[in-house]
């Protein structure tokens, strides 16, 4: 299990018990400083007071279980209009929408690929129609992907 996997396990349910969606979270580690961003949704919206409340339940929880052994900031956000797509049921929710995705590893010789979300499949390809073409995505070498604005 990665970090983040254990992360996710761990806050997931505090930020889903105080009534918001847990959306993604993003964990860069660093030499200094790690940052843990903790990205979080709710149909009214997300308020400055909701994500300084999230971020004192979660950091007590993240405390007590010690998965970052570094020092590390923790920022909680609303996944934001341009938002990142982190899990299957995300590109879902914005199928025929414009997004951008950037793989692992190329496919056709591009890693980068920007249009619009045509499917998700039930076996995790992603159906991308760009300049008229369509690509099949695999979601497992997704390294980014995020909504157009």
């Amino acid at each position: 299990m990665t970090i983040a996997e254990k992360i996710t396990q761990l806050i997931r349910p505090t930020i889903e018990a105080l009534g918001f969606e847990y959306w993604g979270l993003l964990y860069q580690p660093s030499q200094g400083r790690a940052v843990l961003r903790i990205f979080i949704d709710k149909t009214t919206g997300v308020t400055v007071d909701d994500c300084a409340r999230i971020s004192r339940q979660i950091s007590s929880v993240l405390d007590v279980e010690n998965p970052i052994h570094t020092a590390y900031v923790l920022e909680v956000s609303s996944p934001g209009i341009d938002r990142l797509l982190f899990e299957p049921e995300h590109f879902k929710r914005y199928l025929n929408q414009a997004i951008t995705i950037k793989l692992h590893e190329p496919i056709d010789g591009r890693r980068n690929f920007s249009g619009k979300l045509l499917n998700f499949s039930n076996d995790g390809l992603i159906e991308l129609e760009q300049e008229g073409n369509v690509y099949a995505l695999p979601f497992s070498q997704v390294h980014k992907a995020q909504v157009n604005i």
